[in-house]
């Protein structure tokens, strides 16, 4: 009788464990509803500040090869001298049970180092979620520069996104970097996402729509004009259009992370329903062959007297 307690207890906590699993998947389901709608609003704000910057760009670039005048461009715009000094921003979860979703960014993060570091470049790291710090430690401890904690805990705010924003572009413009990058998983589905490391600074934009017949401030039939004038307008668009960048990444990430954890704890709730099924029938089992046993040695018991 001690394997049928042994199998009960075990059973119940296998249920108080579905219980958990469940509810984590339900609040996962609800911050990934959340998440997908700041995706649709961020990205169209992105997209817009994009084109504009895009446009003014343009813009400046037909007026120079018009007039033959040169425009001094935004810091953000110009390409350093070297390309020897890179900061790569790892953006991760503070929490675990997500799948393998914190692993696929700390892989793509140590590969991309790892093929800076074949050419010889200088690497920093900053971390945006400790999941991907504690990962990277092990082989880049000494590149790891600062972490940012709590962010995915609380879910993406546009406010903490300008606060890591400003030193990275101060650091930018100094020299102290040539390029960074952002790496982080970008959301497809609740089952599928893309992580990968993409190019956050210097901007650059294709050349290949400035032709040289296009008409200056003519969009369709309707004239525009700047104010203030194009090098002010194209430099504050570019501002904002970056911290938008690294919101709606900060944004994705946090979409890949709950869409993770819930389909994580699906298969977690799945596994022990099926779990509870088979120690039920084990317990039904075993608890069946007592009672056949008990009623045997009482039949055998009542035969002889």
């Amino acid at each position: 009788m001690a394997g049928l307690k042994e199998l009960k207890t075990r059973i119940e906590a296998i249920k108080s464990t579905k219980k958990i699993t469940s509810a984590m998947k339900m609040v996962a389901a609800a911050s990934l509803r959340r998440a997908q709608g700041l995706i649709g609003k961020s990205a169209a704000y992105y997209d817009n500040l994009l084109h504009s910057a895009q446009r003014a760009a343009y813009d400046l670039k037909l007026e120079e090869k018009i007039s033959g005048k040169a425009f001094s461009y935004p810091e953000v715009m110009q390409p350093k001298a070297s390309d020897n000094s890179y900061l790569l921003l790892v953006i991760s979860s503070d929490k675990g049970l997500c799948g393998s979703y914190n692993t696929h960014v700390a892989r793509a993060a140590a590969q991309r180092i790892a093929e800076l570091q074949a050419q010889s470049k200088k690497i920093e790291v900053i971390c945006i979620g400790k999941k991907a710090r504690d990962i990277l430690n092990r082989k880049f401890s000494t590149l790891i520069v600062k972490t940012y904690e709590g962010i995915s805990r609380k879910g993406a705010d546009f406010d903490e996104a300008i606060e890591i924003f400003h030193p990275i572009l101060q650091a930018f413009e100094k020299g102290v970097y040539d390029k960074v990058e952002i790496v982080s998983s970008f959301f497809k589905s609740a089952i599928s996402r893309e992580t990968k490391s993409r190019a956050f600074l210097p901007i650059n934009f294709d050349d290949s729509q400035v032709v040289s017949d296009h008409p200056i401030n003519i969009a369709g039939n309707a004239f525009y004009d700047y104010e203030p004038d194009k090098e002010e307008m194209l430099s504050s668009l570019l501002i904002m259009m970056l911290k938008a960048q690294l919101f709606n990444a900060l944004v994705q990430a946090q979409a890949s992370e709950q869409g993770s954890r819930m389909a994580s704890m699906d298969n977690a709730t799945r596994n022990a329903s099926d779990m509870i099924s088979k120690l039920t029938l084990r317990y039904n089992g075993i608890r069946q062959s007592a009672i056949t046993t008990e009623l045997t040695e009482i039949i055998s018991g009542a035969e002889a007297i």
